[in-house]
Formats: C-alpha cells, sequence, structure tokens
C-alpha cells in the first residue's frame, strides 16, 4: 500500500470520527471542579486583608508538592497542547468533536488542582503562579521546528502516550497524597485521561486501516521521548523537584504505556509491512515486553 499524504490521511480519520467521538461520549464522565474544593477551609490573603502563605501553612510532603506541581504546570499549559493538536485537526471545523471537547475535559483539571491547593493552602499559591506564567509563556513544542516535524499520525501518537503517561503519573502521585478529598480529585483526572488515552487509541487504530506504516512509526516516535520528556521535564528551576519524583516514571511505566497501545493497535499480527516499519513495531513490542 502506498503511503498517503497528510491531506488523504486526514481524510480517511474524518471518516471514524463520528463513532469515536460517540464512543468517546458514552465512556466519559462530567464533573464540576468546584463541587471537589473544600471551600470552607479557605480564608483571605493579605491582600484583601487576611494572611499571606507562608511555610507553617503547607499541608503536603516535599514529593507531593513536586508532584503536584508537575502536573498543575502540565495541566496549565493546555493551551500549547490545543495548539499542537489544532496543526492538523482545526477546532474550527468537524474536529471539535475531539479537539474542542479533549480541550474543555482537560481544562477541568488545572482549574480543580489550582482552586485545592489554594484554598487548603498546600503549597505556595505566589510560586505556582510565578511557576505558571513562565511555563505557559514558554509553552510545550511551540517552535517552529518542534511543530513543524509532526505529521498528522504524529500529533496523535503523541497525544495517545501523554495521555497514557498521566494515568500512570496519577497513580504514582496518589501515592504520596493523605487527604482524601485530593486523592478523590485525583482519581477523577486519572479517570478523564484513561479515558482520552482510549480516545486517542482509537484514533490511532484507525491510522494503522488508512496507513500501517505511518501510524507505527508515529507510535515509535512518541514512545521514544519518554525517556527524555516525563511529566515536568521542561519546567524551568525544577531540579530539585523532578529528583524528588524521579521514580514515577520508569522502564516499567513506559513498558506499561508500549504495551497499552501495542494491545490496542494489536501489532503483534501486523504483517505486510517495510523493514523500517517492522523495526519500528519491533521496538515497540520489545519495549512491551513481548
Amino acid at each position: 500500500m502506498n503511503a498517503l499524504t497528510e491531506d488523504e490521511l486526514i481524510t480517511a480519520l474524518e471518516k471514524a470520527l463520528p463513532e469515536i467521538a460517540e464512543g468517546h461520549q458514552a465512556g466519559a464522565t462530567a464533573w464540576n471542579p468546584h463541587d471537589w474544593v473544600p471551600w470552607d477551609l479557605g480564608r483571605n490573603f493579605s491582600f484583601l486583608g487576611g494572611e499571606d502563605w507562608d511555610p507553617s501553612q503547607a499541608t503536603i510532603s516535599d514529593e507531593a508538592r513536586a508532584g503536584v506541581l508537575a502536573l498543575l504546570l502540565t495541566k496549565d499549559n493546555l493551551p500549547s497542547y490545543h495548539r499542537v493538536l489544532a496543526k492538523h485537526f482545526p477546532a474550527f471545523s468537524d474536529w471539535r468533536q475531539l479537539v474542542g471537547v479533549w480541550t474543555a475535559e482537560d481544562n477541568r483539571h488545572a482549574i480543580v488542582l489550582r482552586d485545592y491547593l489554594v484554598v487548603t493552602r498546600a503549597i505556595d499559591p505566589v510560586d505556582a503562579e510565578e511557576r505558571r506564567r513562565i511555563h505557559v509563556t514558554a509553552g510545550y513544542r511551540q517552535h517552529e521546528a518542534a511543530v513543524a516535524e509532526l505529521a498528522p499520525m504524529d500529533v496523535l501518537a503523541l497525544m495517545a502516550v501523554h495521555e497514557n503517561q498521566c494515568v500512570g503519573y496519577l497513580d504514582k502521585l496518589t501515592g504520596a497524597v493523605t487527604d482524601d478529598v485530593f486523592s478523590q480529585i485525583l482519581a477523577k483526572i486519572a479517570a478523564d485521561d484513561a479515558q482520552q488515552a482510549k480516545t486517542f487509541g482509537a484514533f490511532l487504530a484507525a491510522g494503522l486501516v488508512a496507513d500501517q506504516e505511518a501510524c507505527i512509526l508515529a507510535v515509535d516516535r512518541a514512545l521514544a521521548r519518554l525517556a527524555t520528556e516525563p511529566i515536568g521535564y521542561d519546567i524551568a528551576d525544577f531540579d530539585a523537584e523532578r529528583a524528588l519524583i524521579a521514580g514515577y516514571e520508569t522502564d516499567a511505566t513506559r513498558a506499561a504505556i508500549a504495551a497499552t497501545l501495542a494491545d490496542q493497535l494489536k501489532l503483534d499480527t501486523v504483517q505486510e509491512l517495510s523493514e523500517t516499519a517492522d523495526s519500528a513495531r519491533r521496538r515497540i513490542l520489545s519495549l512491551a515486553g513481548r
């Protein structure tokens, strides 16, 4: 089978869009960020006559602080991820069923995390805000070369890997959290990310049918980035925090992501590949422990 042009591939994917969007809607759960914030614990800061935060008010461990900051700032970078998705799948088209819905769902995560952390004074809100401003200004892949290299299947593979990555990360972070409400918030986010991972995986499966070589090569490239792009890898002045969560992403977590995608795409049965694509397929299966 000849490789499809980008336009031909996107047209092929569009045929699967209604069914996948319907499946996502059926599997997704609506929830309101404000419902999960213990507002009765809140009080004013000095700007409104109250008391500013000081370290004695911190309610979580150093590890949990590092873990939730990395997660929060990653979720804060939603505009960048939206732009990466919209490069090939513009939200002003029928692709809003993917891009628009994903953006609206994922936006809840930064909202509920920041509201909870500020209200409970779990971490320094000024530090978190300064880091947000710096991180979102820098953006994720907001350089021409970093975005230009992403073909349609690369974008979908990147997002499928990223969402699976977040699920595993949240599992580790939950282990460092002692507050029941906070744990439930992380569980809500993890459930969203798991459903989103499944949806992006469904688009990869549709891409495999349309152009199996492009799909497999894209998944291989996305998985290869895991070793150098853990959650929080691109946060400035974060070395001490990264050291505290270094064990959150390991060979085992990367293998689990590869196994999930290998199963979704049934890679062990894919045949008639070029030598390059088959080498990529075998690398994915090897990473998955197959």
